[in-house]
């Protein structure tokens, strides 16, 4: 895109005469007459014409020269990258047949006085399929199984495990037909013989069959208490979940197994008994990217000259979802143009055009003069008075989409016998847009390199260029292999009040895939290139806050645990605000000085013993 040019004084006529009258009082009181009459204030008017003049001369030099270089030599600003979400449509009641979320829904936040709603477009149709209860059965850590669908039917209570419930003990539930990633009610009457564990964190997992084996499911709320009481238990079922057949027995499996807690949780002493059950599917969940829909209408018309560009009305465009087409009307109906990276390669007949992404601009083919005399077109130009029209395509991304958990509740499109709209997790992976002043560093490593991967910044640079998702990259030597090449890279997350699990700093499959594609076709021969996840070191902080009387304790222990949490972010933490810098350990020092910074900040004397 034509990067912007900065301003680099932005005083104007009027602004130079007002600043000279203030000096003049400053310096010289006894001059009173400020009056436009007076023969002092005409000078002054003339010397700010002159140097009014002069700064829009300086407006054009020197940084203005360095970007149009840098737009010469084909630098672009990085477009923001969407945030992405996992959100779960709640069904108002469980359907007979399947309930489709289209591809294209959206969802958003709740609009205020003060924000717009963000809004995330359904990437993916998703089928909410109905399912009942099949055959149950339960098995023992020694392998033995029991059916007990014949119990069910005649309300006959019985033990889901053992009489001593041992780790891998496990109840087995077939679905009449599987159920990817959809919610799955299962509803239970049970007695309280489960003794011995804490209900609200008992020892059990919920598992799925899945083409890849038994896959953890996410539990959405258990109001059993681990099987004690009367109640439902809402399981996420994960994507691959496919029947199979289990002691004789085809359904959809999803199992209840115990498990050795390490984190000293109560085991049971006996045995829960379960006296009923039912398996309705409630809900589904699919992926949503922060992106509105936009185009399927006319943009521009051809004067029919080369190098035409054309702004799209809805910028920045998010070009990963639905491939940008452009349509050209000739009279004959309409062709449609494909789109190309650069028009180095396209020849003359070419109907190929280039994207902008940040900017929303398209550009046509130019034609440019050779030493010889003669033009030669790259790329094919729209004839004169040709209408130019764009198919549908999303617009959005930048950080503004990181929402946290639970704040998707608005279901923009009506869905029928759908009846709200959650996402369970917060949305990651939103970016902003490239700066100028970033832009401006890259360019000269651009220049040097011809994208080629050499040296460790140029492994950073392209990893970056490859997924502008990622919020850091380290590029590293292995240590025991001097061939290897090691590329650290950390996903843009942001958590809840700075509050991360390990899961979300591992980058997706797909873009560690894309990194590695690029890398591999950029790196010098001989050279291997891994690309990775940094290895991340816990941290545990103990500390005693005293807080002084009438100041709220809870509260200063809060302030300090946000202070500590965002003061190790591993995205933007550090002296620098841009993530804690590889491999620096830490001092005691910064430790008191985050607490006491935080103490100060929310307002709350407090002070800060170690432990």
């Amino acid at each position: 895109m034509s990067l912007p040019a900065p301003n680099l004084d932005d005083r104007r006529f009027q602004q130079l005469v007002d600043e000279a009258k203030r000096l003049v009082q400053q310096r010289c009181p006894e001059w009173t007459d400020h009056n436009v009459s007076d023969p002092g204030v005409t000078l002054i008017e003339s010397f700010a014409y002159i140097a009014d003049l002069l700064l829009y001369r300086f407006n054009r030099v020197p940084d203005r020269h360095y970007v149009k270089f840098l737009d010469l030599i084909g630098v672009q600003l990085f477009p923001p990258v969407p945030a992405r979400a996992a959100v779960t449509f709640w069904l108002s009641a469980p359907q007979p047949s399947a309930v489709r979320v289209p591809h294209g829904a959206q969802v958003a936040t709740v609009r205020t006085e003060s924000e717009e709603a963000v809004v995330f477009t359904v990437d993916e149709d998703l089928d909410i399929g109905p399912c009942e209860r099949g055959p149950v059965l339960s098995s023992v850590a020694s392998g033995q199984f029991r059916a007990h669908a014949m119990a069910l039917d005649a309300g006959i209570a019985f033990t889901c495990f053992d009489d001593v419930p041992k780790a891998n003990d496990a109840l087995y539930v077939g679905l009449s037909d599987p159920t990817p990633r959809c919610a799955v009610l299962l509803r239970f009457d049970c007695s309280i013989e489960g003794v011995g564990v804490d209900p609200r964190n008992p020892p059990l997992v919920w598992e799925a069959w899945t083409s890849a084996g038994w896959v953890a499911c996410e539990l959405d709320h258990d109001d059993t208490g681990g099987l004690n009481r009367a109640g439902d238990v809402v399981v996420h079922v994960p994507v691959g979940h496919v029947a199979s057949v289990l002691e004789g027995q085809r359904a959809g499996w999803l199992r209840c197994r115990v498990i050795e807690a390490d984190d000293g949780r109560p085991r049971y002493s006996r045995s829960p008994l379960v006296r009923r059950i039912e398996a309705h599917t409630v809900g589904g969940t699919t992926s949503a990217v922060h992106a509105e829909p936009a185009g399927g209408d006319v943009f521009g018309v051809s004067d029919g000259v080369p190098a035409q560009r054309f702004t799209l009305a809805t910028a920045p465009v998010v070009p990963s979802l639905d491939d940008l087409v452009v349509e050209v009307g000739d009279g004959n109906g309409w062709r449609t143009w494909r789109r190309v990276d650069h028009h180095a390669q396209a020849a003359a007949a070419d109907e190929v055009f280039t994207l902008e992404a940040s900017s929303g601009t398209i550009a046509f083919g130019p034609a440019v003069r050779q030493p010889d005399g003669s033009v030669v077109g790259y790329g094919a130009v729209p004839p004169k008075g040709a209408m130019l029209r764009v198919g549908r395509y999303f617009s959005g991304g930048g950080a503004r989409g990181n929402v946290t958990a639970g704040s998707l509740s608005v279901l923009k499109n009506a869905i029928p016998f759908v009846g709200r709209v959650e996402n369970c997790r917060a949305a990651a992976g939103g970016v902003d847009g490239e700066r100028v002043e970033e832009a401006k560093v890259r360019g000269p490593v651009e220049l040097r390199t011809r994208s080629r991967a050499v040296t460790a910044e140029d492994y950073e640079r392209l990893a970056r260029q490859a997924a502008p998702e990622l919020a850091r990259v380290r590029c590293l030597p292995a240590v025991d292999d001097p061939g290897l090449v090691r590329v650290l890279v950390v996903p843009a997350v942001a958590g809840e009040r700075g509050r991360l699990a390990f899961e979300q700093l591992v980058p997706a499959p797909d873009t560690v895939e894309r990194v590695g594609r690029l890398l591999d076709e950029r790196r010098c021969i001989g050279a291997r290139v891994v690309v990775e996840p940094p290895l991340y070191q816990g941290l545990t902080v103990v500390a005693r806050l005293r807080a002084r009387p009438r100041f709220d304790a809870d509260l200063l222990r809060e302030e300090a645990l946000d202070a500590l949490y965002g003061w190790f972010h591993p995205v933007s933490s550090g002296p620098d605000g841009e993530g804690w810098p590889f491999g620096r350990p830490v001092q005691v020092g910064e430790v008191y000085a985050c607490l006491g910074h935080a103490a100060e900040a929310g307002h709350r004397d407090a002070r800060t013993f170690p432990q």
